[in-house]
């Protein structure tokens, strides 16, 4: 089949999946999923892409994280950590021990188990803001603590992604060594990145504005080229080259593309004031279409597709993952909603809603899978169907329980 008439034809899914989720009320993700995989299984497109689609759907990945990035408010962020880094860290690290103890308990290898915890850490922020805004609640208090949360724990995942998975790949020895040398590059690589968001896009004044030849330097010139006409141009090259660090320093590109998306904010866009736009704005709503409208898709559509149907896998994996399930959801309700209570101050059914919004899990889940499945053999076709079917029963599980914490609780998380 030719490669444009196979992206053709995933661009129609992603259609039909778009539809499929606005009248379910499910993240487009899991229809993303689930008809990549319907179209393999029926033989609408072949078990192995061609590396046309492979790549287009990397950069899907790429350009998502990056949106993720650029969607936070860096400044907002820093300030409620004090009230949500106790749910950031007691809501990772027990769904991290369900799913780490878990894969042991299946499969006892504790690459799969690492990487199992991994994948099942991360907290999916569009998921759950997306059911909070269809209930009203997305300005609640109840909804800050989840996104500052998440986002936490996104930030930690992607540095033990960083970490963990060259070891996990064979890249990387379990020595002394070979872990200091890890977190060497691993700390060398952020350093690189702040280095240059406080150089390349200063908010005021670059501190190294003090350096020769350097203090005229200042990247939010090629973001007002041509009256603002190459703005979204120069940031996906910033997400693609940030990308591209990354993977030099032995890193996925997702790490640097959503670093490269943290460390720009909104005073980068304030030029031509005379034409009366909000560049901001505008840039987040084209990159926000890019990553989820039309190239981040087809990277979902593409990881589905891995999911070739066997009915004796279906039936083999299915107690394992409702096992692990039920401890994530046991696990994330109740250690998010008392660190809620305890360590951020919220009321109880303030600290259920941020329990029940920790539930999801979405692009750096798949983000783990992907490099733990396709990109390298570390999780067996078990494990890998395990995780994927957990993935889909903890995103169904997120706008049920919402609405139905709404239905008894509503005006007290909506106030707290």
């Amino acid at each position: 089949m030719d490669d444009i008439e196979l992206l053709a034809i995933i661009w129609g899914t992603v259609f039909v999946a778009s539809y499929m989720a606005h009248k379910t009320r499910l993240t487009p993700v899991l229809w993303y999923l689930f008809l990549g995989a319907i179209l393999v299984n029926f033989n609408i497109i072949p078990v192995k892409l061609p590396i046309f689609i492979e790549d287009f759907s990397e950069l899907g990945i790429i350009i998502i994280m990056f949106a993720l990035g650029f969607e936070e408010d860096a400044g907002n962020f820093i300030k409620s950590i004090k009230r949500s880094w106790g749910i950031a860290f007691f809501g990772a690290i027990v769904p991290f021990g369900v799913a780490y103890s878990t894969a042991w308990f299946f499969w006892q290898d504790s690459n799969i188990a690492l990487l199992s915890g991994l994948a099942m850490t991360a907290t999916a922020v569009s998921l759950t803001m997306v059911s909070l805004k269809s209930e009203g609640l997305s300005q609640s208090p109840a909804a800050t603590g989840i996104m500052t949360s998440a986002v936490l724990d996104d930030i930690a995942s992607l540095v033990f992604v960083a970490l963990l998975v060259p070891m996990a790949t064979g890249e990387a020895t379990i020595t002394i060594e070979g872990t200091f040398f890890i977190v060497a590059k691993a700390i060398v690589f952020f350093l690189i990145v702040t280095l240059i968001g406080g150089w390349l896009f200063p908010s005021k004044k670059s501190f190294l504005s003090f350096v020769p030849f350097i203090d005229h330097l200042d990247l939010r010139k090629v973001l007002s080229m041509a009256r603002g006409e190459y703005t979204i141009l120069s940031l996906l090259l910033i997400a693609v080259s940030m990308g591209i660090l990354a993977h030099h320093f032995g890193f996925h590109p997702a790490v640097g593309a959503y670093m490269a998306g943290l460390v720009i904010h909104r005073s980068y866009f304030d030029f031509h004031r005379d034409k009366q736009i909000d560049f901001y704005n505008q840039a987040r709503s084209m990159i926000d279409n890019v990553a989820f409208s039309w190239i981040g898709p087809v990277f979902f559509v593409a990881l589905g597709s891995k999911l070739v149907f066997e009915l004796d896998l279906f039936l083999e994996v299915i107690p394992g993952a409702l096992m692990l399930f039920v401890g994530l959801f046991i696990g994330q309700v109740a250690s998010a909603s008392i660190a809620a209570r305890y360590t951020g101050n919220f009321d109880w059914p303030a600290s259920l809603m941020i329990g029940f919004g920790m539930l999801g899990r979405a692009e750096l889940a798949f983000v783990v899978l992907n490099i733990a499945y396709v990109q390298n053999p570390i999780l067996s076709t078990e494990a890998f169907y395990t995780l994927m079917l957990t993935t889909f029963l903890l995103n169904i599980s997120v706008p049920l329980s919402i609405r139905w914490w709404k239905v008894k609780f509503g005006s007290r998380v909506r106030s707290d």
